[in-house]
């Protein structure tokens, strides 16, 4: 089986092999002139943005500099995202995030991962598996998501995590790696942050 094919299954592949350059460069180009904008360019931001990523849905921001292997060509944004500083798309699979996620600075989606036999990785192999972020998940600065992982609908994960697994809807999760502490539920109708009380309900 060729290494085209081997990519396509998520089977480990030699990722010298030309044959898979295809038209990386023109993506990350275009992701290269997308972080030169000014923030006061909005019109030009929003064009490039629809030509930068795989979709991108309606009030989507997506701060700069914008990091990734294919220029953000495997990677599919939701409707009303936000994207802070510094994020890192290994897109070398496809990346979902779902309508109304966060995204805070220095995220890394990786979708690719080394073998750990040493042999295969001085050969070049490697392998990608796609990531799923749900719908409203806050993602928090400096949080690694490893290939294959999937996180729920409405899930907070906090920062500095590295999340190695699936992460369930309606969850606050944290730690290295990554683990559920709480779900999400009444306290939280009352307190934003640890003891201070809500007022946006009165």
């Amino acid at each position: 089986m060729d290494n085209v094919k081997r990519k396509g299954q998520g089977l480990p592949y030699r990722y010298d092999d030309p044959a898979l350059l295809g038209d990386q460069h023109i993506y990350q180009c275009k992701m290269i002139e997308y972080n030169q904008t000014l923030p006061t360019e909005t019109e030009k931001r929003q064009k490039l943005l629809k030509e930068v990523f795989a979709e991108v849905g309606s009030n989507c921001t997506v701060e700069t500099p914008l990091n990734a292997n294919w220029g953000c060509k495997n990677a599919h944004l939701g409707e009303g995202i936000y994207i802070n500083s510094n994020v890192t798309f290994v897109d070398d699979e496809q990346i979902y995030i779902g309508d109304y996620s966060m995204i805070s600075p220095n995220v890394v989606f990786t979708t690719s991962g080394h073998p750990v036999l040493p042999i295969l990785r001085e050969n070049h192999y490697v392998y990608n598996l796609p990531i799923h972020i749900g719908r409203n998940v806050w993602i928090g600065s400096n949080v690694s998501v490893m290939p294959g992982v999937s996180i729920g609908d409405n899930t907070v994960i906090g920062a500095g995590s590295v999340v190695t697994n699936d992460i369930p809807a309606n969850v606050v999760a944290f730690g290295v790696p990554c683990r559920v502490i709480r779900e999400i539920g009444e306290r939280d109708r009352e307190y934003y942050y640890k003891d201070r009380k809500l007022d946006v309900w009165e």
